[in-house]
């Protein structure tokens, strides 16, 4: 009895694949078979650049996040204007 060896993988997998390699999640293996599918796919190719753009674009970017402080005061802020503007 021989062993296959399963290297195709589908759409999905591939994108799930290339989300993880962005995140350094992926095993080595994974990312072999990544590669083999992205040389016949060129919807995945289109989608693994994209998503290569996208965090790259969001790597470079000087996005700061709103601290919880803050945060709570605007929600607290929101849920008061909400209820004094409250049609009956």
């Amino acid at each position: 009895m021989s062993k296959k060896l399963n290297i195709g993988i589908p759409c999905s997998e591939a994108n799930h694949v290339c989300d993880k390699s962005q995140y350094r999640e992926s095993s080595f293996w994974e990312k072999v078979k990544l590669n083999i599918h992205l040389l016949y796919c060129k919807a995945c190719r289109e989608y693994t650049k994209k998503n290569i753009k996208l965090s790259t674009i969001i790597t470079k970017s000087k996005v700061t996040c709103m601290d919880k402080k803050n945060k709570e005061c605007l929600k607290s802020e929101f849920e008061k204007a909400l209820k004094d503007n409250n049609v009956k």
